[in-house]
């Protein structure tokens, strides 16, 4: 079931409510749930990109100028600066420059040489080897801890950009014990080439659990419109484990898959 909504439409909340019971209307609770949740995902997808959207436009119609900056009030007590930050490490990228020259036919009735096309910048991603100091931040800030959902494990480091690091096989088992199963640890670092850890993280759990049915995803109590959403995203990343890593075809982004 997919839902679709406008930030005009969200509006009126008693004609959204009538639109989700029409819709809902005539399938089982089992199938109403989840499609409930799903639709409130969307609208507060919905109106949180139209707030953004809202705020992006005043700052875009604010005269230009400039302002004082504010000097800190003295006597007031400065914040810790020892608290401990969580560290997301991305690869470096550059730009490369290369001249390419291409010759221009000329027509018979346009007088003048040839003219030739002016470089233009090829950009080129140029990665550099972790560091020790990085892999033992990534295996403090990002390991499984004790009593977390391996779903909610998984999420948590794509929400730091984990398809975005690249690392060797021989990185990847200097990461030590990120999961706290063995068996997936050791699959983390199997392969020698280089792969995103996103890909790693998937293959590596879909390894040990061969099949969905042994990840089960229990929704607990929702009490926010949160919790709810962080289950559908969770639901996702579930999806994901199981697709064909090949398939370029998929989504690679959990927020893009839809879960009934």
């Amino acid at each position: 079931m997919v839902w679709r909504f406008t930030p005009k439409q969200l509006q009126d909340p008693d004609k959204v409510v009538e639109y989700l019971k029409g819709k809902c209307c005539g399938y089982s609770k089992e199938t109403q749930l989840p499609a409930l949740c799903w639709a409130l995902a969307t609208i507060y997808r919905t109106l949180l990109e139209s707030r953004q959207h809202n705020q992006g436009e005043e700052r875009e119609s604010r005269p230009t100028g400039t302002a004082a900056a504010q000097a800190p009030a003295t006597g007031t007590v400065a914040e810790p600066e020892d608290q401990p930050i969580p560290v997301s490490v991305t690869p470096i990228h550059k730009k490369k420059y290369t001249r390419k020259l291409v010759h221009l036919e000329k027509d018979d009735d346009e007088p003048g040489p040839s003219r030739e096309q002016e470089e233009e910048p090829e950009p080129e991603v140029i990665t550099r080897p972790l560091s020790l100091s990085e892999l033992r931040d990534m295996q403090k800030d990002f390991g499984h801890l004790p009593r977390e959902h391996i779903l909610t494990w998984l999420l948590r480091w794509w929400d730091n950009r984990a398809s975005s690091l690249e690392v060797e096989g021989r990185e990847a088992k200097q990461l030590g014990s990120l999961s706290r199963e063995g068996d997936i640890d050791k699959a983390i670092g199997k392969k020698a080439q280089a792969l995103s850890l996103w890909r790693r993280l998937l293959s590596s759990v879909r390894e040990r659990y061969p099949f969905s049915e042994d990840v089960v995803c229990r929704p607990g109590k929702w009490t926010t419109m949160e919790r709810s959403i962080q289950y559908l995203r969770e639901l996702a990343v579930r999806e994901m484990v199981y697709y064909d890593p090949d398939n370029a075809q998929l989504p690679t982004d959990p927020d893009e898959v839809q879960c009934t």
